[in-house]
């Protein structure tokens, strides 16, 4: 049987275990969250893209523990841990250290380890190869090693680990045949490239692909709020053309684990060489500054309503980075709610999917409760389980941050 190791159990790590104890295989899962650990060991998944029934069916197979030392016995380790962002705005690689570490001190010959985590090009040849190496074990030779980036999209059921393709770069030729032969027992379609480099930097150009586009269309969307041009319809008449256009919508900003974070990776990485990606962080600039201009057009549209910021009963409708999941992480609405709340607004939110925002002191109300007396109601996150036309018609005042009114027309809306 073979045996896989998992370091990190969180959105990428958690559905890795299942997927590979789901073919069979015996997994060691580690985390220093204990929380996780005994999550797990109950049967219970805290992850929306896994359910109970999928972990419980497993379970047996999934050894959930905060011991390294069990990783001794895995045929393969990989490697799943948060890669975020300092306060200033530069990468942060001290779990993967930690883990990379840790790892080191049970590693045995003949393992494979593949670093899943996002990050710069080169942060597995230059960083996790001689973490890995203080094993006495050379890399490339008495162990393997690879990049392979994760593709997990939460919430997205119509592309799976099954059938993503998933692309794999090599220390070594054999680093990344062994790394094919592993990840052939849950993927379908293997995509290799030449080395770790090209692997890393496919994820950052993914990413940076969308938040380029993103960071267009939310600069043409600020440009037509002062023309007077309506965004939706510009937008929906550009997607007609059926060659030469991929569609992008505005809204109030990024958020989730990657695209507000991975382009800076790269951006940092080229000023070691002696280079500014100015394209790229101007993407990041104008992205981060939607969240102020949607602000904005709350204080005009209750100025124009005769009421102040200060005292109104703003109903947010959806805090979660996007639709249909809980994941909070980086999400625009807390920048919003941030700001809002620094005017001296009444906040009340509804998100059938984050329970409460304790940073916030806010806890989830029903939707009748949350649009009750609200003196104006803002869509941030358009989940699909709530009827947005419907509290278009009845809202007192309703801005639309995502376009999911388009099929209503009434005086009481405004669209970003």
């Amino acid at each position: 049987m073979t045996t896989i190791g998992v370091i990190g159990l969180g959105y990428v790590g958690l559905p890795l275990a299942v997927a590979f104890a789901g073919e069979g295989c015996d997994v060691v899962a580690v985390d220093v969250d204990q929380r996780k650990i005994d999550a797990i060991q109950a049967g219970t998944s805290y992850i929306e893209d896994v359910p109970d029934a999928a972990l419980g069916a497993v379970a047996q197979l999934i050894h959930a523990t905060t011991r390294y030392a069990d990783l001794a016995r895995a045929d393969a380790v990989l490697i799943c841990v948060p890669t975020p962002l300092t306060r200033n705005r530069e990468p942060d690689l001290g779990p993967l250290i930690d883990s990379t570490r840790a790892l080191a001190e049970v590693l045995q010959a003949g393992q494979l380890v593949v670093l899943e985590s996002t990050t710069y090009p080169g942060t597995t040849r230059e960083r996790v190869a001689p973490l890995l190496e203080e094993s006495g074990l050379a890399a490339g030779g008495d162990f393997h090693l690879a990049f392979s980036p994760e593709r997990v999209d939460p919430g997205r059921t119509d592309f799976t680990l099954r059938n993503t393709p998933k692309v794999v770069g090599g220390l070594t030729a054999a680093c990344a045949e062994r790394a094919q032969e592993i990840y052939g027992l849950v993927c379908d379609h293997l995509v290799e490239v030449s080395s770790p480099e090209a692997a890393e930097l496919t994820k950052l150009l993914e990413n940076i692909f969308r938040s380029v586009n993103i960071a267009l269309v939310n600069e043409l969307a600020m440009l037509t709020d002062r023309m007077g041009i309506d965004i939706w319809e510009v937008v929906d008449a550009a997607a007609s053309k059926p060659y030469g256009f991929m569609r992008f919508e505005p809204g109030p900003g990024m958020g989730g684990h990657c695209l507000p974070v991975d382009p800076f990776y790269l951006s940092w990485r080229a000023r070691e060489f002696d280079m500014t990606t100015e394209f790229i962080e101007l993407a990041g600039k104008v992205n981060q500054q939607m969240p102020y201009h949607c602000v904005a057009k709350v204080e005009r549209a209750l100025n124009d309503a005769g009421l102040p910021v200060k005292g109104a009963r703003i109903a947010v409708l959806g805090v979660s980075y996007k639709p249909g999941v809980g994941d909070v992480r980086e999400s625009p609405a807390l920048k919003i709610l941030t700001l809002l709340q620094a005017l001296g607004a009444e906040i009340r939110y509804h998100d059938p999917h984050v329970p409460s925002l304790p940073e916030f002191e806010l806890e989830s109300q029903p939707l009748e409760q949350a649009l009750d007396d609200a003196d104006l109601t803002l869509i941030v996150t358009a989940h699909p389980s709530i009827d947005h036309d419907t509290i278009a018609q009845h809202a007192r005042l309703l801005i639309d941050l995502r376009g999911v009114t388009r099929g209503t027309h009434a005086s009481n809306i405004i669209r970003l």
